[in-house]
Parts: C-alpha cells; structure tokens; sequence
C-alpha cells in the first residue's frame, strides 16, 4: 500500500511528517519518485500531469489538494469511475473569510485613495462613504461563501448572493441562473467572486457583464482565473467605469512578470495565499479518505463530475 503525493516542494516535508504520523503503516511517496504503480491505492495532490492517474492499475481514490477541482478535469485520461474528493477545512475557510474581509474593508474605506494620497504626501479628507449603503455581492453561496457572508453580516452591509441554482440565506437577497445575474450585479458595489471554474462559468465576467456592476464598483476574485476576462476587467479599470479589484487568482499561475495586473494603480495581487491548505488541519481528512477508499464507502466532500465540483 502506498499513497502518492504530489505537491509544491516548499510543503512536501510538512506534508509528508503529517501523513506519516496519522498513516504510519502507509509509504508516502513524492512525485515523481512514483516505484511500482502497482502498490499505489490512492492520490493526494494538485495537477497530476496528462494521463498519469491512468497509469496506477490500483487506484481506489483521488484526493485534490485544495476546494478547487478544476485541475483534475484537465486530464482527458482521468480514470472515468474514479471517487474524487475536494478539502473542506474549517481552518482554510477562515483564512478565506479573512481575506475577503481584508479586500472589502480595504475598498469601503478607500485605503487605496489613502496610500495614494500618502504616497503624494496630501493630507486630504475624502467624502465618508456610508457601510448602510456599501452593497456587497457574493458570486459562489457553497461553504467559502456562505462563511464568508455571515462574517459581513457583523458589519451590517447591505449582503446579496448569486448562485447557478435557487438558495436561501437569512439576511442575504438571493439571485439564480441567467435570469439573476444582471440584477445581481446592477445592485452590487464590492463584487466577491467565489464561483468554481466550469465550462459553465469560464469568462462569465466579460466586458458586458462586468459593465452591469454599477459605476466605481470593486472586483474581489478568489474563485478561479478564468472566470474573470483579463483583457475586459483591465478595460472596464482604465475607463473609470470600474474603481479597483483585488485578485489573489490567475488564468496563469505564477502570474507572468509582464501581466498588466502587476503594475496597474487599480488592482491588488496575492499570489493565491487566500485560502491555504494547511498539513496541520487537513491531513485528517484526508487520511479519512484514504481509509473510505480502501474500504469501498464514500469519500467525505465528493466531487460531482457532471458539475465538476
């Protein structure tokens, strides 16, 4: 028995003693350090190359290394009755929730109207913006983003959310489908982007929809990359129409040194850090899922192929 790893080699010792403590009696091995395909039951990791999954004639069980699953789906070859599960930790849904947090407040008190201002060496007072007023929309209400919501709900913003399928949330203004989104946007004016990256979402904030945001309005992605329309999103900045946007995702990853978003006035970068997983809190449900495997029942948190999350 043995479970491949595969992972950012700055995390795999972390990683590895975590496994080994809760899993003694199982060899880790690190891609690419694969030995026999034969002894390997179970896959731990992000974005195991082209057909490579396909390869390990005993595979019982995939196990994505992060809440997004997009990285499976672009592999043609991926076994087609393989279980599949993503990690829902309650550490890595509040350091999401802090970021999204840090992000609104960042735009509601016009921190970046300040910097410049300091940065220019102005002591000027801008017209206070009112938090009863301030409408924050959230695109994805799964677990991210309902977390995330009833964290805002302590400010007392006015909280909206749009989802693919009808939900209800106490104290949110829910929208769905197709139908929903233009009134969605027309009434938000710090957009959260939590949605998972599907053939159904790629580019579904293009010029046209993010023109449907009200003027001066904030764009906040920690979904995916390509949900958003790089080229339109730096349009809509440049024209004024949009007031600034905080991206801590990218189509390309790590971001090219010569992208727009690196120097534009407009936009904050992370480098994907909103929402780390951390060995320490996920790896045990992930030897949960080892086991699950192994014994023929459901993995916790499976991912639904047809939605593709």
């Amino acid at each position: 028995m043995a479970i491949l790893f595969k992972a950012d080699p700055d995390d795999i010792a972390a990683w590895t003693r975590a496994l080994e403590a809760l899993l003694p009696e199982v060899e880790i091995r690190v891609w690419p350090e694969i030995g026999n395909p034969n002894d390997i039951d179970f896959c731990v990791g992000w974005a195991f190359p082209q057909g490579s999954l396909a390869k390990l004639p005993n595979l019982r069980g995939l196990q994505s290394l992060g809440a997004g699953v997009d990285h499976v789906f672009r592999d043609s070859a991926l076994p087609p009755n393989l279980p599949i599960s993503r990690i829902v930790d309650p550490s890595m849904t509040e350091d999401m929730t802090h970021w999204i947090v840090l992000n609104v407040l960042r735009f509601h008190k016009q921190d970046p109207e300040y910097r410049k201002l300091q940065a220019d060496g102005r002591w000027h007072e801008l017209p206070a913006p009112m938090w009863q007023k301030r409408r924050i929309g959230m695109m994805g209400l799964g677990e991210l983003g309902g977390h995330a919501l009833a964290r805002l709900k302590l400010f007392g913003f006015p909280l909206a959310g749009w989802s693919r399928t009808k939900k209800k949330i106490d104290g949110v203004e829910t929208f769905f489908g197709d139908d929903g989104l233009k009134p969605f946007l027309n009434r938000t004016d710090i957009l959260i982007v939590l949605l998972p990256h599907t053939p159904a979402t790629e580019d579904l904030l293009n010029r046209k929809r993010l023109a449907w945001l009200p003027k001066g309005a904030y764009v906040i992605n920690a979904g995916r990359g390509k949900l958003i329309v790089d080229e339109d999103l730096v349009a809509q900045l440049d024209s004024g129409h949009l007031g600034g946007a905080a991206l801590d995702v990218f189509r390309e990853e790590p971001l090219p040194a010569s992208h727009a978003f690196w120097r534009h006035p407009k936009v904050v970068v992370t480098p994907h850090v909103s929402a780390p997983t951390l060995a320490a809190t996920a790896a045990p449900q992930i030897v949960e899922n080892y086991r699950r495997a192994l014994g023929g029942r459901p993995l916790l948190h499976p991912v639904d192929r047809d939605r593709r999350y």
